[in-house]
């Protein structure tokens, strides 16, 4: 069973971030959270970047998705990127994405 991102969300944003329910952008993101990647990108979108200690404690705490992985592994192919570059850019472990390279054989 798949938590519903959205309402949890919408439940911060109404809590701690009213104003930014009114932005358009927002709203539409909100309501386009299929995959692990829409997810990150639009807590990024809602609450910016993160420092360095709290980006590493909360890089531990991530899972991804068949979809979302495969996902990931498209972009690097689409756009030529070593595995070390898609790394850094989604922040994965390098050995990561060899794994996931291996066990979905691209």
């Amino acid at each position: 069973m798949c938590p519903d991102y959205k309402q949890i969300y919408l439940d911060i944003l109404q809590e701690k971030y009213p104003e930014k329910l009114e932005n358009q952008l927002i709203k539409n993101k909100l309501n386009s959270l299929h995959s692990a990647v829409d997810i990150l990108k639009f807590d990024e979108l809602i609450f910016g970047k993160s420092s360095g200690s709290a980006e590493f404690k909360n890089q531990r705490l991530r899972s991804y998705d068949e979809e979302s992985v495969l996902e990931i592994l498209r972009y690097q192919k689409k756009n030529k990127m070593t595995n070390s570059d898609i790394a850094n850019h989604f922040k994965i472990s390098r050995n990561t994405i060899a794994k996931w390279k291996t066990i979905y054989k691209i």
